[in-house]
């Protein structure tokens, strides 16, 4: 019987007007009005505004949650569920969703939260790297120690992070195919990101994690798990910790998953896992059509 894996993208994933061909849906009502409860400002104004204000940190977290979350609800409700779930970064928030951790509600206000606090975390830089030696990259990161792997997606591409001398070092010094700086505010995912991470962790301990409904991998540990107290723990180490998401994918055969399902705007994750297991038959679903196609 097959066995399907849900994933959800972050950061990067986000387009003006994403997700607006669902708009006329009563459920796509529904949780732009709930949203808006929770955020005090209107996700599709944000989404469809012209000047690209949802590729801002504040606004492109809480936007890609609301639009993952209610895809999930409108597969469940075609009568499709997971096996497995994971996310990158901010997807691992709408994992914890789909597999019943935290109500919609309570995963939006964390992503409120992340997202503001990361917004206002302004040192560091980012870096992607494609076409690279790993050997090469791992002995320049231990020569620059103010720069580490961010984002270990697959085996031709990385993000590295940290204090921009450092990640400057890292770049001028690894040959790859490709070196491209980020568009982001802050090094995400690295030790700069610890006192934002510290505050957030303060934000994460009263609220209650439930026992997932199936096992998830998380980004920092992409070992399967679902106890509520060891998902909340590998999330609050999530800010600061790589995203192990090339293990994760290299995990998913192994628990007998031949089908990964990209539940989100865009093609990123499923292109990622295309180079790291060639296998995997590959879904996405990201618009209405897409959403139809699922039965």
């Amino acid at each position: 019987m097959a066995k399907a894996a849900w994933v959800f993208p972050g950061q990067g994933s986000q387009s003006v007007g994403m997700g607006m061909d669902l708009a006329d849906l009563p459920q796509t009502q529904a949780r732009f009005a709930a949203a808006e409860a929770v955020l005090g400002w209107s996700v599709p104004e944000v989404i469809q505004d012209a000047e690209d204000k949802v590729s801002n940190t504040r606004y492109t977290q809480p936007c890609l949650y609301v639009l993952e979350s209610l895809l999930v609800d409108l597969l469940k409700e075609r009568g499709q569920t997971p096996d497995v779930v994971a996310g990158h970064s901010l997807g691992e928030y709408v994992a914890l969703y789909a597999a019943g951790v935290f109500d919609f509600a309570t995963g939006l206000s964390l992503v409120k939260q992340r997202s503001e606090l990361m917004a206002a975390a302004s040192d560091g830089m980012m870096a992607a790297l494609l076409g690279f030696d790993r050997d090469d990259l791992q002995a320049q990161l231990a020569a620059n120690p103010g720069a580490v792997l961010a984002n270990d997606n697959n085996p031709g591409q990385v993000v590295i992070s940290g204090t921009p001398a450092a990640v400057e070092a890292v770049m001028g010094s690894v040959k790859a195919k490709r070196a491209v700086k980020l568009n982001v505010s802050g090094a995400f995912h690295s030790p700069l990101m610890a006192s934002a991470a510290e505050t957030f962790a303060a934000v994460l301990a009263p609220v209650d994690f439930q026992e997932s409904q199936v096992p998830v991998l998380s980004n920092v540990d992409p070992t399967p798990a679902t106890e509520g107290s060891v998902l909340k723990q590998r999330l609050v180490q999530q800010m600061t910790g790589s995203v192990r998401w090339r293990e994760i994918s290299l995990a998913l055969p192994s628990l007998g998953i031949d089908t990964v399902v990209e539940v989100g705007p865009g093609n990123v994750l499923t292109g990622l896992i295309k180079r790291t297991c060639k296998e995997l038959a590959l879904v996405n679903v990201g618009t209405l059509a897409q959403l139809e196609s699922q039965g």
